[in-house]
């Protein structure tokens, strides 16, 4: 998936860039997923695809191609950002995904 596949009107593409950029909402998301996709208004889809952390399907939905890494960064964090790092690894797992 691409830039051209990105979908502007996705509620999960608002949900990336609002909660990576707020303390009190990064916070929400970590303590209730649910109740930050109510809020959102996330589509069962979207929903599915972020409980299972499917960054490939989330990816087909038309979330922007930035956020994907950040999706696994919200789930598990950046310190320590490397190659090793469990956002990257769950980031990778996903990777065959996208294509």
């Amino acid at each position: 998936m691409g830039i051209m596949n990105t979908d502007r009107t996705l509620p999960s593409n608002r949900m990336v860039f609002e909660v990576r950029r707020s303390p009190e909402m990064y916070e929400r998301f970590t303590r209730d997923l649910e109740q930050i996709m109510a809020v959102y208004g996330l589509s069962e889809e979207e929903k599915a695809a972020w409980r299972e952390e499917n960054i490939g399907q989330l990816a087909e939905l038309g979330v922007h191609p930035y956020f994907l890494p950040q999706i696994s960064r919200l789930f598990h964090g950046v310190a320590h950002n490397h190659n090793e790092s469990e956002a990257c690894k769950a980031y990778a797992r996903h990777l065959d995904d996208l294509h």
